[in-house]
């Protein structure tokens, strides 16, 4: 049996990727139906409502610190939470994700986000990982160091310990693989901390909104 080469791979991340486009806004408008219909069918427990934050907090606070090292396209960014995991960008998308479908307890909810971060951030992980191991040399070095998405609980070492140059020395700032402002604001990744909020708005007024609309309508 043979293995797939590199274009067979290639043509697999370009078929997934049209797919993912096609069906990404299907989905969302799924989960946003099942998750008014959640609402509709019981108000959110405080309980549970309570027990999202554990993960929706964490999930927020990791896109805002991702936001704040990466230089997409320009440089290879390890250091900060890309010391633990490839990916916090989109570990934190899971996590508020899961979170708020903590909050609901609701089973197609759960699934149909699984569903829609599986088929979507595969092919989209998968392509920037062929983009920078082709545009930066040492990529291969630090996958052997750091996973894709499960974060190792210790900061991988610089990658200047294994003999390859970091290209940080002497910088500082945001040159020096420190959190900068600036790139956090440039990223816009406010937008996720105001979008969790306005989720979690919905979860105590929306119910109640939809109740009173129906209401008057009789």
């Amino acid at each position: 049996m043979s293995l797939p080469t590199n274009a067979q791979n290639s043509d697999w991340i370009a078929r997934w990727q049209r797919i993912a486009r096609r069906i990404r806004v299907p989905l969302g408008f799924i989960a946003a139906a099942l998750y008014v219909f959640a609402l509709w069918q019981r108000a959110p427990r405080p309980a549970a409502v309570a027990w999202s934050l554990a993960l929706v907090l964490p999930g927020v606070w990791l896109r805002a610190y991702a936001s704040g090292y990466v230089k997409k396209n320009r440089e290879l960014t390890m250091t900060g939470p890309y010391a633990h995991t490839r990916n916090p960008l989109y570990l934190g998308s899971m996590l508020i994700a899961a979170g708020f479908a903590v909050a609901l307890l609701s089973w197609p909810v759960a699934l149909v986000l699984a569903a829609g971060f599986t088929v979507i951030y595969v092919p989209v992980i998968a392509s920037e990982e062929r983009f920078l191991r082709a545009t930066f040399p040492a990529f291969d070095a630090y996958c052997r160091r750091v996973p894709r998405l499960i974060p190792r609980l210790t900061p991988a070492k610089p990658h200047s310990e294994e003999g390859l140059p970091s290209g940080n020395e002497g910088a500082s700032g945001a040159e020096a693989g420190t959190f900068s402002l600036t790139l956090y604001i440039q990223h816009r990744e406010y937008n996720a901390a105001i979008g969790a909020a306005l989720l979690y708005l919905s979860l105590l007024f929306l119910r109640p909104a939809i109740q009173a609309i129906l209401h008057g309508a009789r």
